[in-house]
């Protein structure tokens, strides 16, 4: 990632207009997306889920897993989704909430998530999807450092996806992966 693109995430967080940045925007900043985009997750999944525990540390993972489940709900005809993640391993529970927001003027998503051991959200990700992949960015600090987060949404089928969470401290020269998550529908 350049140091323009570094910039462009950054305005986007702020809602600055992104038609001045050119051609140059990733595929997840391009207008494309619909209120359908998510459809595809609406109901309830199994969630395997592992998490590094020391991002960014330089020093080797380890990374603990989870079992769970993720319901997600429908709000606003599609334009909206809430996902409710619980999941339980050796390290405790995750409980997340995350509101994802469709914005018809950029044709963009913002993924809102909050943990209920901060009650706090995060920066927004934002972002879209291309050929059933979805890249979501947000500038944001980890341990009093400024970092990138890149969230990808692959591998969607009918009844599974993958869902993949890196950081960035060197402004998206470098990504390591912290989250991974797979979810297989219940029926």
């Amino acid at each position: 990632m350049t140091h323009r693109l570094a910039i462009v995430l950054l305005a986007a967080l702020v809602n600055l207009p992104l038609h001045a940045a050119g051609p140059a925007l990733p595929a997840a900043f391009v207008k494309q997306g619909g209120p359908q985009d998510f459809d595809f997750e609406i109901g309830r999944w199994q969630t395997r889920l592992k998490r590094l525990s020391n991002p960014l540390s330089g020093q080797p993972g380890k990374w603990v897993e989870y079992e769970g489940t993720t319901l997600v709900t429908k709000v606003w005809d599609g334009r909206a989704n809430l996902v409710e993640l619980d999941v339980k391993g050796p390290a405790g529970n995750i409980e997340g909430l995350s509101l994802r927001l469709f914005n018809p003027e950029t044709r963009q998503w913002s993924l809102n998530f909050a943990n209920a051991r901060s009650g706090t959200l995060t920066p927004p990700t934002l972002g879209g999807f291309i050929h059933g992949r979805g890249e979501f960015y947000a500038a944001d600090t980890y341990d009093g450092r400024d970092i990138l987060v890149r969230f990808v949404i692959s591998d969607v089928k009918p009844d599974s996806a993958r869902f993949e969470q890196a950081f960035s401290a060197d402004g998206g020269k470098t990504w390591e992966v912290n989250w991974i998550a797979v979810d297989t529908r219940v029926r």
